[in-house]
């Protein structure tokens, strides 16, 4: 989605996936994620710098690239290419997710670093980064989008919706607003959700299965309360699902933190909880009165699309910074 913002900014730009270059076998990525090591990441290393003396690109930019080694950074910058790294999740976090070992070692090596956390820059820093910009995840107006006129509780089928992943204790806060009576329905992973939830809390809530894109999209249109989750292992101040969801007009409901009030007038663009107590209240508060959810869901639409909380307008923040740049490198 970030790629289709820059082509539409009128930059070219030259897509190259990583994932062919990963192990097949289940077992075996496991541990080269882990290692890093090996034939994998040495294709990969000597593909990027082939296709780059190639081209001969003004940037090459990494967007959650984990098996980029550090020699290889340090090559494309002696070729006068600006090296920037897109990192949606946080490396320094509690969660100690595996496959970090290469990225740490890069740090110093980027010429910017993009990060949506203010906790992670002073991390970056701390670890030799030049340039870090604070940006935001952001919605893909071409996808996410609002309903056609007209659109009305009729058109809903989903009362309390949650389109995502079992991440922290989400499992355990949806299993209680189920048992106490609200009607919830999940999409997502099948398979995370089997895990996560018990067999009859599954059958209850879970339907649809994984819903991307146009079928994301329709299942905010089409569902009465849109719940938003941080990831608090991930240290996250606000999440993109939040700016998906008022980017579909749908009525957000989102956990309470800095991050989402600064963005959203509380109670007038978006409604946002603390605690399950809290969560249950704003949701038998609101699931009835549609008047007063079309007005906070179109207020909220409108706020994310004046405010920048867009692909185009967060990809130019970055470009005008890698513009700067890469003419004072030269």
């Amino acid at each position: 989605m970030r790629m289709r913002a820059l082509e539409r900014a009128g930059h070219e730009v030259v897509r190259m996936d990583a994932k062919p270059f990963w192990p097949t076998n289940s077992l075996l990525f496991k541990i080269v994620f882990r290692i890093l090591v090996g034939p994998h990441v040495r294709r990969l290393n000597q593909e990027i710098l082939r296709v780059a003396r190639e081209i001969k690109p003004d940037c090459f930019w990494a967007d959650k690239v984990m098996a980029l080694q550090p020699s290889t950074l340090k090559k494309l910058r002696s070729m006068g290419i600006t090296t920037v790294s897109y990192m949606i999740d946080n490396p320094f976090g509690p969660r100690k997710d595996p496959g970090w070992r290469l990225y740490m070692k890069d740090i110093p090596y980027f010429d910017l670093h993009c990060t949506q956390r203010d906790v992670s820059i002073p991390e970056y820093k701390k670890r030799g980064a030049g340039d870090v910009v604070k940006i935001q995840t952001a919605y893909e107006q071409t996808i996410h989008f609002p309903p056609p006129a007209g659109w009305s509780d009729k058109d809903r089928n989903r009362e309390v919706s949650f389109i995502g992943t079992p991440y922290d204790q989400r499992a355990e806060v949806l299993t209680e607003l189920a048992k106490a009576g609200i009607p919830l329905v999940i999409s997502g992973s099948e398979r995370s959700w089997k895990r996560a939830l018990a067999p009859e809390i599954f059958e209850k809530v879970y339907r649809e299965g994984e819903l991307k894109d146009d079928a994301y999209r329709e299942g905010v249109w089409r569902s009465k309360v849109n719940i938003s989750f941080l990831t608090k292992s991930n240290q996250d101040e606000f999440t993109q699902k939040s700016f998906e969801i008022a980017g579909c007009g749908g009525f957000l409901l989102a956990e309470r933190s800095k991050g989402h009030t600064d963005r959203f007038a509380e109670g007038e663009e978006a409604v946002f909880f603390d605690g399950i107590e809290e969560m249950k209240q704003q949701i038998l508060r609101y699931l009835n009165d549609e008047p007063a959810r079309e007005r906070i869901a179109a207020a909220g639409c409108r706020r994310a699309r004046e405010s920048g909380y867009d692909n185009d307008s967060q990809m130019r923040l970055i470009t005008d910074r890698v513009a700067a740049i890469h003419k004072s490198s030269k």
